[in-house]
């Protein structure tokens, strides 16, 4: 679905897939590898070609988890493990989980006895459909580098070092994170980058895009080259993210309203449970045009947020 930014405005028809999906069904087929190599070069700023995809998904525990998030284990031709991750809802541990994810592929992919030497470049990619932290850029990276506390240079590699391990600085040898805040992106693409987290924040691919990847998107991310079968699955995973949502958005309106009614306290009986009532109301209402707005940043359909949310079109339309 494509979105324009202007408040109120109508949900255009998209021919694309969204890209957590394309994860879970297409990008898996060797055929159309050259999609995630395009981001990946785009991303990382060097010409990535993906030797194979390895097992992933091993850390999802429960049902929401299949449906809010998904992940992607590629090794490259350099024998380097990029961590590909889509998050949909909002996760307060989620800096911890990224560490956990290129702690655990450090680990597992070394073999028992061999030399720390052997350990694997990781690469941790992770698109995130929620406020992560409090930042201003819609991309971020982070490297490991070790700075002199009274000198402030920084730690170097031997001649030797390099050498042995075809890498010119330290950081090279730890794992590295992107975060791509996808949501935040507002404005007109004017970069390679930008034209990818454009279509990974509408699902539209303007004709104008030249990227490396999204022309083979073009090709191979279409609705109308999915079965019926495939788009019925597609369409219940768009349903299954909002009513997850929903869920989680109305836990948390019935709690921040029962808080806010303890502070109602004093007064008459009678005046404590038509605050209650009023407040539980008022907090359910907040948090449904709370949620109503996060599924349109999803490019749901405005008839599927109504059914979801209670809410009239006409008052979806003008958050």
């Amino acid at each position: 679905m494509k979105q324009d930014n202007k408040k109120g405005d109508e949900l255009m028809p998209s021919n694309y897939i969204r890209f957590d999906w394309a994860m879970k069904r297409l990008l898996r087929n060797k055929a159309n590898f050259a999609v995630l190599e395009g981001f990946l070069t785009t991303l990382l700023n060097e010409k990535i070609v993906i030797q194979k995809l390895l097992e992933s998904e091993s850390n999802q525990e429960d049902e929401f988890d299949k449906y809010n998030r998904v992940d992607m284990l590629a090794e490259n031709s350099k024998g380097e493990l990029i961590l590909i991750e889509v998050q949909n809802n909002n996760e307060y541990a989620y800096f911890q989980r990224m560490l956990f994810g290129t702690s655990k592929l450090v680990t597992e992919y070394i073999n028992r006895g061999e030399g720390y030497d052997k350990v694997r470049k990781v690469y941790s990619v992770n698109i995130v459909y929620f406020s992560l932290g409090s930042g201003k850029d819609t991309v971020y990276h982070g490297k490991t580098e070790f700075r002199g506390i009274h000198q402030g240079d920084m730690l170097e590699l031997t001649p030797f070092q390099k050498q042995t391990f075809k890498v010119d600085t330290v950081s090279q040898l730890y794992p590295e994170y992107y975060i791509l805040k996808v949501n935040d992106f507002n404005r007109v693409a004017k970069s390679p980058l930008e034209e990818w987290i454009y279509y990974l924040n509408t699902g539209d691919i303007p004709d104008s895009a030249t990227a490396p990847g999204l022309t083979e998107a073009r090709e191979r991310l279409k609705l109308d080259k999915m079965t019926k079968a495939e788009l019925d699955a597609y369409y219940r995973h768009l349903d299954n993210i909002v009513i997850l949502k929903d869920n989680i958005f109305t836990e948390r309106a019935e709690g921040r309203a029962e808080g806010r009614e303890e502070g109602r306290a004093e007064g008459h009986a009678e005046g404590r449970v038509e605050g209650r009532v009023e407040g539980i109301n008022e907090g359910r209402l907040e948090e449904k045009r709370e949620a109503a707005s996060n599924m349109k940043s999803l490019n749901i359909p405005l008839d599927v947020i109504s059914q979801v949310t209670g809410l009239s079109i006409e008052e979806i339309k003008a958050l």
